[in-house]
């Protein structure tokens, strides 16, 4: 028996000595305000203090803390008071997913007990154990170093909510640790899963005689296989693309697939080693790059999809070729951008259950309507059989609109008529979801004597992976993007999604837009270089502005927001440089390695779907009380929708912000929102629910005096109001002419980079963003996506690349922590979009796309070579230093 206290509360548990303190707090003590993401020391959201010190409890052995004192996020309130600390992070936006939060918030406390006014630098030192993937940083550096002499905003009144910074709705519960995420609830008698994966890239496999098993683990209560699955065994995003098992049936694409999955008690489950299945491989010669897929003689992954070619994407506009030939300068380049792991901090979890013909899946997901209509396509019941209840989500970035879990806990539910749960462990998690796309692109760009550009001929080739999920996104989406946020004499744009053994390649903040970004940027800078242009100049005289006509023929009429994020660039880039020229100078007269750079990159996004049906259907009631209910299938995944859409729903009831409850995600009580992607959820939900509001103020109207009179439905509301939104796009032709998107986000960063030209190590030291939003319904959770993005952005530039087999864990792969991240300035262009939203549109995805570009930039002007093969870690920047001497 080990006694201690938790939060100055005496608790015993008969627990073995070795066992982790995460584990005992989370599932013995049902302390979960704790959170699990690696299970290894390595992302720190398992924070608690021990004595006083910030410790990392998955680290801990509960026979360890014998006697002493453990402090957790539950307990840093006191009287039903926030601590100081908790407070600033929500006046701050300091939390946005909330899944690192509790683990920040302890370290922070751990500081703050010894150095109550910390230094930025001390603040770096404290919580550098702590990753987050959400906010970028500095919200949370901002809310530590200001606990004093600031006060929480009021909540606003009657017309005031749009335009107001103010916290999140969800904002105590996430400080407080009360958030409930995907592993923190286990219901009861629940059985546990887990699934048995493909050691092999490429191979077939056959599952003997399971009876050994069941004998020597009497814990076992079910191996579940492809036969099991009771309705279609493929899935996918699109309805042509079904092309996934959700159990693989004797044949594996990539490393990592399910050939299995174990349910029993948990002990049980973890227990059973893989090897101990009776599985016969027979190894087969994986694909694991485009080339070789692409080979002639290569065999075919999937029928339908001859070449290994899963789809194809085309943008034609104007003579190319003889525009390129007319053209003063050209500039030409190949790029290879890696596969970046999503990262979040929570890995996929939730659990199912079986209520007669019915099924209801509990789980952290940035889809609900989408996960209940592939759920109930493998089960084989209808759509409406099947309940989505979202969970918090501890982050997303795309990653999260691939199911992971949910068929799994599906099937072992309805086959078994059990609660089955599943959590993954962190190297599970990123062994088997998807990646960013991994791209091979070559462009030629063309530009007059005056810098105008002329001609862009682009083509990309883009890993797939194994299987499709949103393959044809990015080949459709990335030709749109692909000559940058330029008007362009000549455009061709083509590209492939290629199915290889390799990773799948999923939603990544972008879909291929990053990836095309760092192309045609270096290109951009080569021209300017060869005419001698100013890198922002060149920028500014070609940017899309109201009156241009995109490569898709797209007339934009209003909301081109680029050239005002420009002129507001121009000052800092002006004394970024003259301060780059100075640092340089005393570095060569010193013989000092170090020479500093400056970068620029512009970006363009089109919101939403691309050139597809993109609907948001929002219902907001009114109860007996006079409150009113927000009912949002637009999940949150710590973007803020949610406080979005509440701001924008109390704005156009002409009610106080405080009068609005939001019920959030659950495919049973609300709409289909659509998906949490495509930055679409601020203007497309924003109209929907604008138009909910006002359908419910003509019911009220309708109504009369007698509102009291009136029912009430079964969650108490008197009036429900219900408006939809579908984005006016058109259908691209054979060579995509059209219009893709209703509106886009513009915006353009500069990058302070310092390059040891020794060592080849790049380190940001200054970021300035401006970005078009449209307008700022929360000016806050505006600059905390633009920072979240970035820190994305860099990781992407800098450090991250996915190795399958070397890099499945949050220590071996790299993403940056808060010492990474640099001083952030964020400009906020609001370039009223009259189709939104009270003019607002997406940040989310606009926020990473320029990042990468410019920080390449800054490493090109300081060093005088163009890195084209991503990310630029300090090998690849020292050999291109090395090849141009």
């Amino acid at each position: 028996m080990t006694t201690f206290r938790v939060n100055g509360e005496t608790v015993s548990v008969a627990a073995p000595p070795l066992r982790r303190l995460s584990e005992v707090l989370r599932d013995d003590l049902r302390v979960t305000g704790t959170k699990v993401g690696c299970d290894a020391g390595d992302c720190g959201a398992c924070t608690v203090r021990l004595d006083g010190e910030a410790v990392c409890s998955c680290l801990v052995a509960v026979g360890q803390v014998d006697g002493r004192d453990v402090a957790t996020v539950e307990g840093l309130a006191r009287n039903g008071e926030l601590a100081a600390v908790q407070a600033a992070f929500i006046r701050c936006g300091a939390a946005q997913c909330g899944i690192c939060t509790p683990g920040m918030l302890m370290a922070a406390d751990a500081l703050l007990s010894t150095r109550p006014e910390p230094t930025e630098g001390e603040v770096l030192a404290a919580l550098g154990g702590v990753l987050c993937r959400c906010t970028g940083y500095r919200k949370i550096v901002e809310a530590v170093t200001s606990l004093d002499g600031v006060e929480t905003p009021a909540s606003p009144q009657a017309g005031a909510a749009v335009g107001a910074r103010i916290g999140r709705v969800d904002g105590v519960d996430q400080v407080s640790g009360r958030s409930i995420f995907g592993a923190d609830e286990v219901p009861t008698e629940a059985l546990h899963l887990r699934a048995v994966r493909s050691p092999h890239a490429h191979a077939r496999f056959t599952i003997g005689d399971l009876a050994p098993l069941y004998a020597a683990h009497p814990g076992l209560v079910r191996v579940l296989v492809a036969a099991d699955v009771p309705g279609q065994n493929r899935y996918g995003i699109y309805a042509t693309g079904k092309d996934q098992p959700a159990i693989a049936d004797g044949y594996v694409r990539y490393r990592g697939e399910v050939v299995a999955a174990l349910v029993g008690d948990a002990e049980t489950i973890v227990e059973i080693r893989d090897d101990e299945l009776p599985i016969a491989w027979e190894a087969l010669q994986p694909l694991l790059e485009p080339e070789a897929a692409l080979d002639g003689q290569a065999p075919q992954l999937h029928e339908g999809s001859p070449g290994n070619v899963l789809t194809a994407g085309r943008v034609a506009r104007g003579d190319v070729a003889n525009a390129l030939k007319a053209s003063a300068v050209t500039a030409t380049g190949t790029f290879r951008t890696s596969p970046v792991e999503h990262a979040y901090i929570e890995p996929e979890a939730g659990y199912a259950v079986r209520d007669g013909d019915r099924v209801t899946v509990v789980v952290s997901t940035q889809t609900p309507y989408m996960d209940r209509d592939e759920v109930a396509l493998i089960l084989g019941i209808p759509p409406e059989a099947v309940r989505i209840v979202p969970t918090a989500c501890g982050g997303g970035f795309g990653g999260k609109l691939d199911m992971a879990v949910q068929p799994l806990v599906a099937v072992a539910a309805w086959v078994l008529d059990r609660p089955v749960r599943c959590v993954y462990t962190r190297p599970e998690s990123m062994r088997s979801t998807t990646k960013r796309h991994p791209a091979v692109m070559t462009a030629t760009m063309g530009a007059d004597g005056d810098g105008r550009l002329t001609a862009y001929d682009f083509h990309g080739d883009f890993d797939t992976g194994a299987y499709a999920s949103w393959g044809p996104t990015v080949a459709n989406r990335v030709p749109v993007h692909a000559a940058g946020p330029y008007e362009v004499g000549a455009v061709r744009a083509t590209t492939r999604a290629v199915y290889t053994n390799g990773p799948i390649s999923g939603a990544f903040r972008g879909f291929g837009v990053p990836q095309a970004a760092v192309a045609h940027e270096a290109l951009l800078d080569d021209v300017a270089d060869q005419l001698g242009i100013d890198r922002l100049e060149i920028r500014l005289r070609n940017a899309l502005r109201p009156g241009s006509t995109t490569a898709t023929g797209q007339l934009l009429e209003a909301s081109a927001g680029l050239a005002p994020c420009l002129e507001a660039l121009r000052r800092h880039w002006d004394e970024a440089l003259t301060e780059a020229s100075h640092v340089n100078e005393e570095a060569e007269a010193a013989s000092s390695p170090l020479r500093r750079g400056v970068g620029v990159g512009a970006m363009w996004y089109g919101i939403g779907n691309t050139s597809l049906p993109n609907p948001s259907t929002i219902r907001i009631g009114l109860r007996r009380d006079g409150r009113y209910v927000l009912y949002s299938g637009a999940q949150d995944i710590g973007q803020g929708s949610g406080t979005i859409l509440s701001q924008i729903a109390a704005d156009a009831l002409d009610v106080a912000f405080a009068a609005i409850d939001l019920v959030m995600g659950d495919t049973d009580r609300t709409a289909d929102a659509g998906k949490t992607s495509a930055s679409r959820q601020t203007f497309v939900s924003g109209n929907a629910t604008r138009l909910a509001a006002a359908d419910l103020l003509r019911r009220i109207e309708t109504a009369g005096p007698d509102l009291d009179a009136l029912p009430e439905d079964d969650d108490g509301c008197i009036l429900v109001g219900q408006g939809s939104y579908d984005p006016h796009t058109t259908p691209l032709d054979a060579d995509g002419q059209g219009i893709p998107y209703e509106t886009y986000g513009f915006g353009a960063q500069i990058a302070v980079v310092d390059v040891d030209v020794d060592l080849g190590t790049p380190v940001a030291r200054r970021i300035v963003a401006a970005h078009d939003v449209g307008r700022a319904i929360n000016p806050m959770l505006v600059e905390g996506q633009i920072h979240g993005g970035i820190a994305q952005g860099l990781g992407f530039a800098l450090m991250e690349e996915y190795v399958a087999g070397r890099t499945d864990n949050l220590h071996d792969y790299l993403i940056p922590t808060i010492g990474d991240i640099p001083p952030i300035e964020t400009i906020l262009v609001e370039d009223t979009e009259p189709a939104g939203p009270y003019g607002a549109k997406g940040v989310g995805e606009p926020a990473l796309i320029p990042t990468a570009p410019a920080i390449l930039g800054a490493i090109r002007h300081a060093t005088g070579v163009r890195i084209t093969e991503l990310p630029a870690t300090p090998d690849r920047v020292r050999a291109a230093i090395q090849g141009s001497r």
